[in-house]
């Protein structure tokens, strides 16, 4: 009796502990990323960000320029993700009154020197954009689809300017967007007087305004009537851009009720011109004695084998962090709302995984009979950031000798230092440290002491070759993708669609798992037992189609003229490539590591049964029952040494074409 009261007890505590989470859960928001509410007449004060360009990659402060300066300067408080992107968040001269609309208000008079008129030139040859917030949404300029739908798109900021030449002169000007038209779009509480913005849009005009006397106080143009909204008239003539020239700037503030909610505000922004090409991107995607004979030597240590267990553990790393900034992203953790979060978790994360990066060296490291564990530790350690952190390093001084605002500034390096050397570095050695405590890992059999001659190998099983191959299917993997990721980086566009690259990178895994199992497999057919190098690189050698794919890109789809700009973009695709080198030689070496124990299951004498794979994938997405349903129109294939390479490529064809099916029904599901 006192025990079913006791459980009893335990069940209604549980029970009310969960029922309080909820209640909270409905209360939760991230920081700075929490509705706010404004009456009627409260300041709406506008901040600027960065000026961006798409053509040089190279951000600037918004002041580089000479616009209008507020007496103060303050910067808002950025965190380590807006650093390294860029971002300069300082507040401006322009301030709104919630639903008050300011038909023409003056913001300054502004007179160009040579330096400054220079200044605006060189941005309007390279397309710079001005990028403001309010109330943490950026600003935009309206645009119609591509498709011809009715729905709206927004471009990400506005022009400094444009060029052009007057009527009857083929002379090419300059000219600046000086006066600005904003509006705010909100949603009104029904139940009181408050609202919430939802929108924030502007157009951008040029106009050579005119005055008769300036008062500083308050000045009158005859070019801007207070009194009327439609202030930009078809043959007013534009604002020129030359040494001496005295620019006023202006704008106009109208505000229009919305129906769009508080949670849906970032939709139009979000909103891509081609939705569905998203699913082309998953879509479009020898003798059997051999083996036996191997069992001696399958298992003997590789060449450079603490190089290898470096890697390894740095792939372990890579992957963690990947994974959960990605399942943090699909809970909605890293919206676009949240500015700098995605950076400022990857770094964050990357930092604290050096636990599983020194965990999985040490275990792979003791396994191979290596004694110097702390020299192996300290290679995992820093090779890899160390890498990376000099191209960057290099990267950021061509962008310092740029005085772009892209450059980061000496003590957000020092503090990336600390993270390095204060946190990864120390978790790196506790994991070595665990790792190396455990007993060493042995495999299935006794090596042999004298290693086994090797046969001469057919040119298709050469390792260029063979590994070179090896990458084309990962990389179809996730090339459609890719294209999506790059726009979001270099053209300036929001990527928010991370439930379909959780997908893709589900698909990637299991790519690469199937390719280097296979040719790990055929490789060993061939008496060839040199395959811990080989796994790795078979499924990494798809790093080197993603750089190929990022120089067809820059070629293509870039308008990058400046050669600083172009070093920037190879040298950051360097970095990611590198990295993605890392990753996927980790998952394929693992994949085979962990499958050759147990190879004559996976891969039988007799038979390579392709049901198995296509069985594991389609049940990831459609169920058991669906994926047994699949699975019954299909034979198991043979293995033939003439015919081996055939069968492994329609069963991986046939296994990608489950995993489409099988993701497009949860697709659809989900939208139910």
């Amino acid at each position: 009796m006192g025990r079913s009261s006791s459980s009893a007890q335990s069940t209604l505590s549980l029970f009310f502990f969960f029922s309080l989470l909820i209640s909270l859960a409905h209360s939760f928001y991230l920081p700075g990323v929490a509705p706010r509410d404004f009456q009627r007449g409260d300041p709406l004060p506008v901040k600027v960000n960065k000026l961006s360009s798409t053509k040089t990659q190279l951000p600037y402060d918004y002041y580089y320029l000479k616009y209008c300066k507020p007496p103060k300067i303050m910067n808002s408080a950025e965190n380590l993700g807006e650093v390294l992107r860029g971002d300069r968040i300082e507040n401006s001269m322009y301030t709104f009154s919630m639903r008050e609309e300011q038909p023409c208000k003056v913001a300054c008079r502004a007179k160009l020197d040579a330096e400054s008129a220079k200044n605006f030139k060189e941005k309007i040859d390279d397309e710079y954009r001005v990028n403001m917030i309010l109330d943490n949404l950026p600003v935009a300029v309206r645009r119609p689809r591509r498709d011809g739908t009715q729905s709206t798109t927004y471009e990400h900021g506005f022009r400094v300017g444009f060029k052009g030449n007057y009527a009857g002169s083929k002379e090419e000007k300059y000219f600046i967007n000086n006066h600005l038209s904003f509006r705010v779009m909100y949603h009104k509480d029904l139940e009181s007087d408050s609202a919430r913005i939802v929108g924030f849009e502007v157009t951008p005009n040029s106009i050579n305004h005119e005055y008769k006397e300036w008062d500083e106080k308050n000045p009158q143009l005859t070019t801007c009537n207070q009194n009327t909204k439609n202030i930009i008239q078809g043959s007013t003539v534009p604002q020129e851009v030359d040494t001496d020239k005295e620019v006023v700037f202006t704008y106009d503030v109208s505000f229009k009720e919305s129906d769009v909610k508080w949670a849906s505000r970032w939709d139009t922004y979000l909103l891509m011109n081609d939705d569905q090409i998203h699913w082309f991107s998953i879509d479009e995607a020898q003798e059997e004695t051999g083996w036996k004979l191997l069992h001696g030597d399958v298992f003997r240590a590789p060449i450079n084998s603490g190089l290898l267990c470096v890697y390894v553990g740095t792939g372990v790393q890579i992957f963690a962090m990947t994974l959960v900034t990605m399942m943090f992203a699909v809970l909605g953790f890293l919206s676009p709302s949240n500015r700098g979060g995605l950076m400022t978790a990857m770094v964050l994360l990357w930092v604290f995984m050096g636990l599983f990066a020194g965990y999985s060296s040490a275990r792979l490291y003791k396994m191979f009979k290596g004694t110097e564990w702390k020299r192996n530790t300290l290679k995992t350690a820093v090779m890899f950031p160390g890498i990376l952190f000099s191209i960057f390093f290099v990267l950021n001084c061509l962008i310092w000798g740029e005085k772009s605002s892209g450059a980061v500034p000496f003590g957000t390096m020092f503090a990336l230092v600390c993270l390095w050397f204060g946190i990864s570095v120390p978790l790196v050695f506790v994991g070595s440290y665990l790792g190396f405590k455990k007993p060493a890992i042995e495999g299935p059999v006794k090596t042999n002491k004298i290693p086994r001659q090797i046969p001469e190998q057919a040119w298709y099983m050469k390792p260029v070759f063979s590994i070179l191959i090896g990458g084309i299917l990962p990389f179809g993997a996730v090339f459609i993708e890719l294209f999506f990721i790059l726009t979001s980086i270099w053209l300036n566009q929001f990527y928010y669609i991370f439930g379909f690259l959780f997908i893709v990178f589900v698909i990637l895994i299991i790519t690469c798992a199937e390719i280097t199992i296979v040719l790990c497999y055929f490789q060993l057919c061939s008496e060839d037992y040199h395959w811990w190098w080989r796994a790795y690189l078979t499924a990494g050698s798809s790093a080197f189609y993603l750089f190929l794919y990022s120089v067809f890109y820059f070629f293509t789809k870039l308008e990058i003229t400046k050669f600083v700009s172009g070093i920037l973009y190879f040298g950051y695709m360097l970095i990611g490539s590198y990295a993605f080198f890392v990753l996927t030689g980790t998952i394929g070496f693992y994949a085979c590591f962990c499958s050759s124990p147990s190879i004559e299951i996976l891969f039988p004498p007799w038979k390579f049964s392709c049901p198995l794979w296509v069985s594991l994938c389609s049940g990831l997405w459609v169920g058991p029952s669906s994926a047994k349903q699949l699975n019954s129109s299909l034979v198991p294939i043979r293995i033939d040494p003439r015919s081996s390479w055939t069968n492994a490529v329609v069963c991986m064809g046939r296994c990608s074409s489950h995993i489409y099916l099988g993701a497009q029904q949860l697709y659809q599901q989900m939208q139910k």
